[in-house]
């Protein structure tokens, strides 16, 4: 296509080059123009830029592909994160490992409720985080009795925010194990019930360490776009349900006030010790991405 516009961008690194970038740009510009007289010069919008790069050698190009970005991984400590097989998740543990944080993991699985599909499923997002933020230590945590008994004792519509605040308080313990400096979640404010305002705070009431949630401003399109982009949506769709899907309530409180919530958890206090100690100590842990 003749009928197209140009400019030259010249960079150079190696100083002991005889042309500075200014004459670089002219005399590559010149020539350009003396090979393929019809075209011209738009030094504001050209269709075609052409990127000239003085170093040991010399670099020509007209395309730029963007890369991962974001800083080495385990610069920044390393962090928690509370991973299902949504959306959402997988794309929080992306975002917080582009700047520098090493990931561990924490699924929680609920037999029979859950198949072992779902759990493969969870095992299969966490290969493909580890490509971007090194090798993932998946904690399998079987939550079910919990469930079953906060299920039994706790009103219907606060179901949501306690198995929460559960998960939350186990998270933390493994986090603790693997010296984590914070955990990280897929929320986003509004999406769901136990994502408005009053029940992140609710939930917050548990954790003495920060809670990292990175797309708490983004729509849901905006964290699929991103999902797609990174390579978890088409596994994140697959129809197997995880367990916050499965013991939800019709009618969830939407705005939990959090002295509420303590005392309805004052209802588990003959079993929720034993249950807790028999899933920390029953945690099956998988290294995905060594």
């Amino acid at each position: 296509d003749k009928n197209i516009t140009f400019k030259v961008e010249s960079r150079r690194a190696k100083k002991s080059y005889p042309k500075n970038s200014m004459e670089i740009s002219r005399d590559l510009g010149e020539a350009i123009l003396d090979a393929f007289p019809e075209i011209r010069v738009d030094v504001h919008h050209p269709d075609v830029q052409v990127n000239v790069e003085i170093r040991n050698e010399i670099y020509v190009y007209s395309q730029i592909i963007p890369g991962a970005g974001g800083m080495p991984v385990g610069t920044n400590g390393k962090a928690m994160l509370l991973l299902s097989g949504g959306i959402d998740s997988p794309v929080a543990g992306y975002m917080i490992s582009k700047r520098g944080v090493g990931l561990s993991a924490t699924y929680f699985h609920a037999p029979p409720y859950t198949s072992e599909r779902a759990k493969q499923k969870v095992v299969d997002l966490a290969k493909i985080v580890s490509r971007y933020s090194g090798p993932v230590r998946l904690h399998v945590v079987n939550f079910t009795d919990i469930q079953l008994y906060i299920y039994d004792k706790c009103p219907h519509d606060e179901l949501t925010i306690i198995m929460r605040r559960y998960m939350m308080r186990i998270a933390e313990h493994f986090a603790k194990e693997e010296g984590c400096l914070g955990l990280i979640t897929g929320e986003s404010i509004g999406q769901v019930a136990s994502q408005t305002m009053q029940s992140l705070a609710a939930t917050n009431d548990v954790c003495t360490m920060p809670v990292y949630r990175p797309l708490i401003g983004y729509d849901k399109q905006e964290i699929v776009n991103i999902s797609e982009k990174i390579g978890t949506f088409e596994t994140s769709i697959q129809p197997f349900e995880d367990c916050c899907t499965i013991f939800v309530a019709k009618h969830p409180v939407t705005k939990p006030n959090v002295e509420v919530i303590r005392r309805s958890e004052e209802r588990l206090s003959e079993k929720i010790d034993q249950l807790l100690k028999e899933a920390v100590e029953s945690v099956e842990i998988i290294e995905v991405g060594e």
